[in-house]
């Protein structure tokens, strides 16, 4: 019997909430109310907004994609994971356009050629249709970066930067990223070399490894500085 009037007390109270919080509508009227969405809502829309930049790499051995890894944990959730170029060939327009600027590397490995030096899928891309008719990547920032071996082909040393620089170039990107040529490299030539600097951040993991992070980071910096992530909205939806 306790029991039973237990329950019976239990329902009478839900009852009178159920009315005060009615009556608490109606009295609101027309007033709009927000319906504040959670925590964990709000911190993936926030991370979706955040990954303004796109990384893509083609690569042979593995070192471009380690320095792509690299490049996008510095950025700390404002880039992608890197993204092999070999993934998205016949979906350029759509992978591309979902950033704002863009960050792309490769290697060298047709040292000496006149195009094609990257030895990956990067050589299918450039001068093919479907590149060539992205009319999306006019005025988005763009920094390139590339690996090679400043010892063993010092007089070629990454040359599939300058390629990979000069055809994104060529479609109208803005382009960042520049690093002094004449500090810390020991390579003779380099088609990537524009007077004083190259045409984007050059590595070389076979004989100066040690060096790749300390690059990376400051390189980032300077990309940070010259506003990589501050480019005006202009992805495809």
């Amino acid at each position: 019997q306790k029991l039973y009037h237990f329950i019976q007390y239990q329902s009478m109270m839900k009852d009178q909430r159920l009315f005060l919080l009615s009556s608490s509508l109606l009295l609101t009227g027309s007033q709009s109310f927000t319906i504040t969405p959670s925590p964990v809502a709000r911190c993936s829309s926030v991370l979706l907004q955040a990954e303004k930049i796109g990384i893509f790499f083609g690569t042979s051995t593995g070192n471009t994609e380690s320095v792509a890894e690299l490049i996008s944990e510095q950025f700390d959730g404002g880039a992608s994971e890197p993204i092999d170029i070999d993934s998205i060939q016949g979906n350029l327009a759509e992978e591309f356009g979902k950033y704002d600027a863009l960050i792309v590397g490769t290697p060298t490995w047709n040292t000496g050629a006149d195009t094609e030096r990257s030895g990956t899928g990067w050589d299918e891309v450039y001068y093919g249709d479907e590149f060539q008719s992205l009319s999306l990547l006019a005025n988005k920032p763009v920094a390139v970066f590339g690996c090679g071996d400043s010892e063993s082909y010092g007089e070629n040393y990454c040359d599939g930067m300058a390629e990979i620089h000069d055809v994104f170039q060529q479609q109208g990107c803005q382009m960042l990223g520049y690093v002094n040529a004449l500090e810390g490299y020991a390579h003779e030539e380099s088609k990537a070399q524009r007077g004083d600097v190259f045409c984007g951040l050059a590595l070389d993991l076979v004989n100066y490894e040690d060096m790749t992070e300390d690059r990376v980071s400051q390189w980032v910096d300077q990309l940070k500085n010259e506003g990589i992530l501050d480019a005006p909205s202009s992805s495809v939806t």
